[in-house]
């Protein structure tokens, strides 16, 4: 069985809660072995978010593929023996704060003059420079300076926020990513470097145009509910049975089979919503005609209209909806498997993305606090 396209890749973790631990959660998913170092305690992510009997719900899945290691970074005998796994490692993954690892003797100058192939990526608030490099910074904070929040909500009343940590888990994407690239000039020189990934740029990075409409263009974005200014029709309709249906039609080909989906072909030749940029003026003015449509129909009624015309739509989901929908079925996406402690096998996100000549696995759920210590010690001591 196949275990991944990074078979063979020995990742080390250090730190806790969610940004790091999501990083190596996804190398460990694409084949990895991630040796997590956690202290005495255990990660706080272990009694995070909902739990059962003490113990988190999403511990099994973050944690998934990794093997723990319970080491006190404030002994010295611990510190060199992680010392000596990071020496024979590929990749340190930590999210600490900045000059965390100098002070134990972990930093990049000290483990890479033993390993010179090593790399190490730093998930931080700010990164590991600048005037708030020592400040402490969440994901909720990298979503506000981001600029992604200010955009989150309707514009009167307050941002909002999502439901997940987008903040931490988009670093934990690009994490990953300079890994991967990171990884790669290795194979050409032979040589590892320094990856630095700052969570409030990881927000920023994904702003679009945001700052260019502002300094060029002259327009500040503001917070737009549901919709995307200038671009319509695309939101969240209502149908007779109290489904919310989004539906993307914002092309003029896209707009031109939904009215014929919705029995107005004459709505094609309205001035007001003719061209792309007459839909996004007159938004509202079709966001309620759309509507009228919807709210007389059951939802399978409207979504086979849609699917006829070959309209992209999709119900908003709940977990009820996920687990219960043939396109998560058919593709697994949905995977349950034993976790040790838990009474019953736990569900959680299958691998993403799909390899189709080295698939990534879920090998093992989120392990015990300390199970792989021993076995650890006795090939690294």
């Amino acid at each position: 069985m196949s275990r991944g396209p990074l078979d063979g890749v020995t990742v080390v973790e250090l730190g806790g809660f969610i940004a790091g631990p999501f990083a190596g959660q996804l190398l460990g998913d694409y084949g990895a072995r991630v040796i997590k170092i956690e202290p005495p305690t255990g990660d706080p992510m272990r009694t995070w978010g909902v739990l059962q009997d003490g113990k988190s719900l999403w511990w099994p899945a973050i944690a998934r593929n990794k093997e723990s290691v319970v080491l006190d970074l404030k002994a010295e005998a611990d510190r060199a023996l992680a010392r000596s796994i990071c020496a024979q490692a590929d990749i340190v993954l930590e999210n600490f704060a900045p000059g965390r690892m100098q002070g134990w003797g972990l930093d990049y100058a000290s483990l890479a003059a033993e390993n010179p192939g090593l790399i190490m990526v730093h998930v931080s608030g700010f990164g590991q420079d600048g005037p708030r490099a020592s400040d402490r910074g969440f994901g909720s904070v990298a979503e506000a300076m981001g600029g992604l929040r200010a955009l989150m909500g309707f514009g009167d009343r307050p941002p909002v926020r999502a439901g997940i940590s987008l903040g931490d888990s988009t670093a934990a994407l690009f994490a990953v990513s300079g890994a991967m690239a990171a990884l790669n000039e290795r194979h050409r020189t032979g040589k590892g470097q320094e990856v630095d990934v700052a969570l409030y740029e990881s927000v920023f990075a994904l702003t679009e145009s945001l700052v260019a409409d502002w300094e060029v263009g002259g327009i500040s974005k503001q917070r737009a509910g549901s919709t995307l200014p200038g671009v319509a029709p695309s939101n969240v309709y209502s149908t007779q049975d109290g489904v919310e249906v989004l539906i993307a039609a914002n092309s003029d080909s896209l707009f031109r089979r939904l009215a014929e989906a919705m029995g107005r072909p004459e709505l094609i030749e309205d001035e007001r919503f003719a061209t792309h940029q007459a839909r996004g003026v007159n938004a509202v003015a079709l966001d309620a005609l759309i509507e009228e449509w919807t709210s007389h129909l059951p939802s399978e009624a409207v979504e086979a209209a849609i699917d006829r015309y070959e309209i992209p739509r999709g119900r908003i989901f709940t977990p009820a909806d996920i687990v219960a929908d043939e396109q998560y079925r058919a593709r697994e996406m949905v995977t349950r498997i034993e976790a040790p402690g838990y009474p019953e096998p736990m569900p959680m996100p299958s691998v993403v993305p799909r390899f189709t000549g080295t698939p990534g696995t879920i090998r093992s759920a989120g392990p015990e606090l300390g199970a792989h210590t021993d076995a650890v010690r006795a090939e690294f001591g």
